[in-house]
């Protein structure tokens, strides 16, 4: 992970998602095309909470988001992803 600087603002997450399968469990090589982006990914950074709602997820935690969440964004050549803790939908212990 890049050394980031900055702040994020109150209940909003900074997620590095995972990279996709490149291949199948039965060995199928998966083109590039035809990848899904991937819906898992570890939190690097996390905003304070909101008055009215505690931060429930920490840096280093793997969570499941939708397929449409967040905004993605390219920092020193790493792909990210920055979205409210509501669009997650589960954090993985």
């Amino acid at each position: 992970m890049a050394d980031l600087k900055g702040k994020i603002l109150a209940g909003k997450i900074l997620v590095q998602p995972k990279e996709a399968e490149k291949k199948t469990t039965s060995g199928i090589v998966i083109p590039d095309s035809a990848k899904e982006k991937p819906q898992v990914g570890e939190v690097v950074l996390v905003g304070a909470p909101k008055k009215d709602e505690p931060m429930e997820i920490s840096v280093g935690d793997v969570v499941f988001y939708g397929k449409y969440s967040g905004t993605e964004l390219s920092i020193d050549g790493a792909d990210y992803l920055l979205m409210s803790q509501t669009d997650v939908l589960f954090i993985a212990e």
